[in-house]
C-alpha cells in the first residue's frame, strides 16, 4: 500500500476551513504539501511532498487536536474498481506490504451522495473482513494496538485505502458520535452540549467533573436545551436569559432563573464549577466574556459556542483563541483549550476551557 497523503473527514461545506487549519497545523510538524478537495464533498485529501510524512503525522497528531476534522488517516491515491462484480481483489492487491491490521473500517463521506454508498459498504464489510483474515492481514479479533485499515469509498467504483493510529483517530464510525434526542429536552440544541461533554471530558473523570450538587451557570439559557443537560447530571443551574424557560425544567427545583443580560450577569454564588454559553453573538466577544469569568475565578470550566461568519471560519476561531490566551497570560492563569466543529454544530464551533491545572 503506497501511502503518500492524508485523508480527513469534515462536515460538507467546511472543506476550505479544514484546508486552512491543515496548512497551519501540519507546517508546525514540518510537513508540507497541498490539499485536494471538491466543494461539499465532506472530505479533504492532503498530498505530502516528502515520503514518510503521512505516517509521521498519524503518529504525532490526534484528530481531537483538529477543529474541523472528524476523522484522519494516512492514505493512498484513489484506486479504480472497474469490475463491480469483484471489488475485493483489487483492494487486496494493494495491500502487498503484509501489514497486520487490528481493525477494518469501510466508510464513506457524510453527504447525500456518500450516504447512498452506505448499503454497499455494509454489504462489502463482512466478505472483505473474511478475505483479509484469510490472507493474514487482519487479526482474528479487533486489536487497538495495531493499525486500523480504512477502506473509504469515494464512489461505487473508486476507493481510497489508508491506515491510522488507533490512539490518534476517532473511535466513532465516520468520526461521528451519534446521540438520540431526549424527548423531554426543550430544544435540539441540547445535543450540542451533550456531544461536547462526551467528547471533551474523559469517561474516567466524568463523575468527578460533573458531580451531583455542583453549581453551574447557563448564559443565554432559554428555552433550556443546555440547562437540561446540566440538570440531568444533577447540577444546580443559574439560567440567564430574557426569554422564557421550559416549565418542566423549572419544576425540577434545580434551576434558578435570572432575566438578565448574559454579558452583565454576575453569579449569585461564587462556587460555580461550570459555565456554559450558547448565545448568538460575535465569537471574539464571547471568547473575551468566557476568559474573564475564568480569570476572575467565577467558574473552573467552561463550554461555549463560537458562532462563525460565512467566510474565514478557521481564522475566526484562531482570533478567539488569541483573545483567550492574551487574557489568561496577563493574569498568569494556566488553562487547557479544546475546540471542535461537532456533528450537532452547524455554523459554529464548540470550545472547552479548563483552569486550575
Amino acid at each position: 500500500m503506497r501511502i503518500n497523503s492524508l485523508l480527513f473527514y469534515c462536515r460538507a461545506g467546511f472543506e476550505a476551513d479544514l484546508c486552512s487549519e491543515l496548512q497551519e497545523k501540519l507546517s508546525e510538524l514540518g510537513v508540507y504539501g497541498y490539499p485536494r478537495f471538491t466543494k461539499k464533498s465532506g472530505f479533504v485529501q492532503f498530498i505530502c511532498h516528502q515520503d514518510g510524512d503521512a505516517e509521521k503525522v498519524i503518529q504525532q497528531l490526534a484528530v481531537r487536536e483538529l477543529v474541523f476534522a472528524r476523522q484522519m488517516f494516512a492514505s493512498t491515491d484513489p484506486i479504480s474498481l472497474t469490475d463491480t462484480s469483484d471489488r475485493i481483489s483489487p483492494i487486496l492487491e494493494h495491500l502487498h506490504d503484509k501489514t497486520l491490521f487490528g481493525e477494518l473500517r469501510v466508510e464513506y463521506a457524510d453527504t447525500t451522495d456518500g450516504r447512498e454508498l452506505s448499503k454497499l459498504c455494509r454489504k462489502l464489510a463482512v466478505p472483505l473482513r473474511q478475505s483479509l483474515r484469510k490472507h493474514n492481514l487482519l487479526t482474528a479479533k479487533e486489536q487497538n494496538n495495531k493499525p486500523c485499515l480504512f477502506v473509504f469509498f469515494v464512489t461505487g467504483t473508486e476507493v481510497i485505502l489508508g491506515l491510522s493510529n488507533p490512539k490518534k483517530h476517532s473511535p466513532f464510525p465516520l468520526g461521528i458520535l451519534r446521540l438520540r434526542f431526549p424527548s423531554s429536552a426543550p430544544s435540539r440544541s441540547t445535543l450540542k452540549l451533550d456531544e461536547g461533554i462526551q467528547l471533551f471530558i474523559p469517561k474516567a473523570e466524568m463523575s468527578q467533573r460533573f458531580e451531583p450538587g455542583m453549581h453551574a451557570v447557563d448564559l443565554g439559557a432559554c428555552p433550556g436545551g443546555w440547562t437540561y443537560q446540566l440538570v440531568q447530571r444533577g447540577l444546580f443551574v443559574q439560567a440567564v436569559d430574557n426569554g422564557a424557560m421550559d416549565e418542566n425544567l423549572m419544576e425540577t427545583g434545580q434551576v434558578s432563573y435570572f432575566p438578565e443580560d448574559g454579558f452583565k450577569f454576575e453569579p449569585r454564588k461564587k462556587n460555580v464549577q461550570w459555565l456554559v454559553c450558547d448565545m448568538i453573538e460575535q465569537p471574539q466577544r464571547v471568547a473575551k466574556l468566557m476568559a474573564n469569568w475564568l480569570v476572575k475565578g467565577w467558574c473552573k470550566e467552561a463550554i461555549f459556542n463560537l458562532k462563525l461568519p460565512m467566510k474565514q471560519r478557521h481564522e475566526s476561531v484562531t482570533q478567539a483563541k488569541k483573545i483567550v490566551d492574551e487574557i489568561m497570560t496577563k493574569h498568569a492563569v494556566k488553562y487547557e483549550w479544546q475546540a471542535k466543529h461537532l456533528y450537532h454544530d452547524r455554523e459554529e464551533v464548540t470550545v472547552h476551557i479548563k483552569t486550575n491545572l
